[in-house]
């Protein structure tokens, strides 16, 4: 579905980043692996080497325009193109409002929203010379729902989908696709952070009974990567197992 095509993928290191990253490579991609450290970027090729060449890693600070631009035109050096961007780094937070400081708000927003700014203006630059391409972010159910603690996630995940529907407008004239992806309760390592019972209570309000699988969200992404979805940007697509309907 994605032959000859180039995909970065930021936050792919672990979780629902890597299963993109390798449904990508599955489906023919070349793919760039965005971690936050070289030996996370490490760790995650190491498991890739059955794709030989058509993988390769990065880490810059995807908060710096001017890091993620070397970065990115690195990837179009080495493949040719970039296609696609999957703007799937994030890090959430479950701190009372009480006990919030804003150094950790910052942090929310600099990773939840900021770097999706950097890197979607990054991509869309060098997609517009090369005729058009598609970005998919990361949403999340909390963005409609909201969450009892740590306000700053769902407040960056709203402001994910705002931009994603501004941009999907905005840049469709360069055929540029923008949509996101909102998944619910999800197998990662973020969600085996909470404490079981918490996992336990939010699973049993989702109709289908589990959990989301990475892989199943992943899915997701590819539908959006692809020509299947030549018709369709502004959308926030729920992959959650209809939790909180």
């Amino acid at each position: 579905m994605l032959k000859g095509k180039t995909a970065v993928v930021t936050g792919g290191t672990r979780g629902i980043g890597f299963a993109v990253a390798k449904k990508y490579l599955d489906n023919g991609a070349n793919v760039a692996i965005a971690g936050s450290r070289q030996e996370t970027v490490d760790k995650a090729l190491a498991q890739l080497t059955a794709y030989g060449d058509r993988v390769m890693g990065i880490c810059p600070d995807l908060c710096d325009p001017d890091a993620v631009a070397a970065a990115f035109a690195a990837v179009k050096e080495r493949f040719g193109s970039l296609d696609i961007l999957a703007n799937n780094a994030g890090v959430s937070s479950r701190t009372s409002l009480y006990d919030y400081t804003l150094e950790e708000f910052s942090k929310i927003i600099d990773i939840n929203l900021k770097a999706v700014f950097v890197c979607t203006q990054a991509a869309a630059r060098l997609m517009r010379e090369a005729g058009g391409g598609s970005i998919i972010n990361a949403s999340s159910m909390v963005s409609e729902y909201g969450q009892p603690s740590g306000c700053g996630y769902p407040a960056t995940k709203f402001a994910v989908d705002g931009m994603t529907k501004s941009l999907a407008r905005e840049l469709a004239k360069d055929h540029i696709r923008v949509n996101a992806v909102a998944p619910g309760v999800t197998k990662t390592d973020m969600v085996a952070a909470l404490p079981k019972e918490m996992v336990d209570r939010i699973s049993a309000g989702i109709p289908l009974g589990r959990p989301g699988e990475p892989d199943e969200v992943a899915d997701a992404y590819l539908y959006f990567a692809s020509d299947m979805s030549s018709y369709v940007t502004g959308a926030v697509l729920r992959v959650d197992g209809a939790a909180m309907n």
